[in-house]
């Protein structure tokens, strides 16, 4: 049985996610840049990327690293599909990448990992969260992964009946810090901050993160990317206006209709 298993998520369920993760920066698309820096990761044993069985989603080995595995698992939702793929992939904890953001920081995934092996007590959920309290995997700036542990994934699986639950289980864990023993890592300064954006939405942002490649290099890390913002004001206003207008959508679609 491994420790610590990387899993790439890319059960995809909207064709919105499926062009995200087949978008190319310097010809590597997005999937492949977070399947990549996930295997950089020096605290992980080992990286699959876990899909679904639909047609729709039979791409996403077309565009995987030959050297990582791709689990494709049966299943009306993401909480069955992950509980399977760690029953083939026995782990005793693994760290979730998303494929919303290609910039994946090594180190931080490391410092998450040897920060979980640190504690007295086993954690069900290790994560960062920014000075107000948000999960860094609801920011603007998800370049961290996040460890859970596998017999509380598999006891979600049997538990769980909200379909929205079972659609975002590791978002329940820490929605519900009385039932889970959570632990937090703060946000690097550098990276808490509402004027970065390191996110894919829209066509905005691709051209944000484009201008970050062809500046830093395909190398770059959260601690660059900062630093890079700090240098160039034009960029951090582009960043920053996003993020005000991805926060006055978000508002609008909440507002109740009259």
């Amino acid at each position: 049985m491994l420790q610590t298993l990387g899993i790439v998520d890319a059960c995809f369920a909207s064709d919105k996610e499926r062009r995200r993760a087949a978008g190319r920066l310097q010809g590597k698309s997005i999937l492949e840049w977070v399947t990549r820096r996930a295997t950089d990761c020096q605290q992980l044993d080992g990286v699959i990327v876990v899909t679904s069985s639909d047609p729709a989603n039979l791409f996403v080995k077309d565009l995987v690293p030959l050297d990582v595995p791709v689990f494709v698992g049966e299943g009306d939702d993401h909480l069955t599909i992950w509980a399977k793929a760690l029953e083939a992939y026995p782990c005793r904890e693994f760290v979730r990448f998303e494929t919303a953001c290609p910039f994946v920081d090594q180190l931080l995934v490391d410092r998450l990992v040897k920060e979980a092996h640190r504690l007295d007590e086993p954690a069900d959920y290790v994560g960062y969260r920014s000075h107000n309290g948000t999960p860094a995997m609801l920011t603007s700036v998800p370049v961290y992964g996040e460890l859970v542990l596998t017999k509380t994934l598999h006891r979600l699986c049997e538990r769980l009946r909200n379909p929205s639950d079972r659609a975002h289980p590791t978002r329940y864990i820490y929605s519900h810090p009385e039932r889970f023993k959570i632990h937090w890592l703060p946000i690097p300064p550098g990276l808490d901050r509402d004027d970065i954006r390191l996110v894919l939405v829209d066509e905005d942002d691709w051209e944000v993160h484009q201008i970050i490649v062809d500046t830093l290099g395909p190398e770059c890390d959260g601690h660059h990317i900062a630093h890079l913002i700090e240098r160039c004001p034009s960029l951090r206003k582009q960043m920053e206006a996003l993020n005000e207008k991805k926060s006055r959508q978000a508002i609008v679609k909440a507002r109740p209709s009259v």
